[in-house]
């Protein structure tokens, strides 16, 4: 349910028994090591709109300390979800970037998505149908706010570190800017000061191929009819974006299969028939539309005043292939930020990268927060991975 303010609100716990339901293709992608945060108030929304008994979707790994109520907060991207471990291999471990016998570390499935957290897909509290369409636009620092409200709920009084890839990224930017005095020191990867009209093109891309599916109807699909071509479409040019020239090069060539298809052409089309599985067309649109509003210096003034006065360290990632967030783009935010370090991760796999040459990017995050712990006043250099 949504609604706008008109006064006085009456604050109600919510019901521990209450559903948030999600169709069983979607529910089988939400690991059963998944916990649930019920807001008891309406939570509104930078739009000024609230939302009614928001669920957020979380897990944790490791022990919050009763004498440093602190965390390391991972961010997933666009189609991640609340399960790090597995999303982001060899980040969370023993010896890893962040290891649980030292760590207490919590990611949360953002607002808007399909694994859990209050969505499009979920179910309208109190009614028998779904949000769909009628969900609300939301922002990325809609999904801050409410990660902060989570981590109130678990105690947790401080960040050491916020890190994320892509909308990750996004995030992990908007807790400096939102909660400069709860967050020590932030890795966004992948990433840029706001989001280009390059983005902001590409996704108007994949939303109008889903849009051509006759099965949209608007955004009002029903389960059994799904507008899946048009998903499917709209999964296959964001792959491509994702990876890059050299990648496609060296995995597909000219190569063919024995039914006369390139190689690249089965595996866009096996992609997007994979996707249909596990998401859900509106969560798309609500998610990249938010991604959209991604700009730091919205309502706060110059981008690099805004940049400059935030001095937490900060460990700035590249990937070198990027071309849907190009390097230029974190050399930018490096520069301009208070107190950072510039690093590349070299990969041929693109944007993706990230989400490939995990080893690398671990030990680039163990060496920054080493060196963050021993002189955060001093981390700003550069330095290549």
């Amino acid at each position: 349910m949504i609604r706008r303010s008109s006064g006085p609100r009456r604050r109600c716990a919510l019901p521990e028994t209450v559903s948030r339901s999600l169709p069983a293709r979607l529910e089988k992608h939400v690991s059963a090591e998944t916990r649930y945060f019920d807001l008891a108030e309406p939570f509104e929304l930078e739009s000024g709109a609230y939302l009614e008994q928001v669920r957020v979707a979380y897990r944790t790994w490791g022990t919050l300390s009763e004498q440093d109520p602190s965390a390391v907060l991972v961010c997933h991207a666009l189609t991640g979800s609340a399960d790090a471990d597995r999303w982001w291999p060899g980040l969370i471990g023993e010896g890893a970037a962040f290891d649980p016998a030292d760590d207490y570390i919590v990611c949360a499935n953002i607002l808007g998505s399909c694994y859990g957290t209050t969505g499009p897909a979920s179910e309208v509290p109190g009614g028998e149908r779904r949000y769909q369409a009628d969900f609300p636009a939301i922002t990325v620092r809609d999904m801050v706010r409410l990660q902060a409200r989570l981590l109130d709920s678990l105690g947790v009084t401080r960040l050491s570190l916020v890190t994320g890839p892509s909308l990750g990224g996004m995030q992990a930017l908007e807790w400096a800017c939102l909660y400069p005095g709860r967050v020590d020191c932030i890795v966004p990867i992948g990433v840029g000061s706001r989001h280009s009209p390059w983005c902001i093109g590409l996704s108007e891309s994949q939303r109008a191929a889903i849009e051509a599916d006759p099965n949209w109807k608007g955004g009002y699909y029903g389960e059994d009819r799904r507008p899946e071509k048009g998903l499917a479409a709209a999964r296959m040019i964001a792959v491509c974006a994702y990876r890059s020239w050299t990648s496609f090069e060296s995995r597909f060539a000219r190569k063919r299969r024995d039914d006369g298809r390139f190689e690249v052409e089965s595996y866009l089309r096996y992609q997007g028939e994979k996707f249909n599985d596990r998401f859900d067309a509106n969560t798309y649109f609500t998610l990249t539309r938010a991604m959209h509003t991604h700009d730091l210096a919205r309502g706060r003034g110059d981008i690099e005043a805004v940049l400059g006065s935030l001095e937490l360290p900060a460990l700035v990632v590249s990937v070198s292939s990027d071309t849907l967030y190009p390097p230029e783009e974190q050399v930018f935010l490096a520069e301009h930020l208070g107190n950072a370090r510039y690093a590349v991760l070299e990969s041929p796999n693109g944007h993706d990268g990230f989400l490939i040459e995990t080893d690398t990017l671990a030990a680039m995050i163990r060496t920054f927060r080493e060196d963050a712990r021993a002189a955060p006043a001093r981390i700003r250099g550069r330095f290549a991975g």
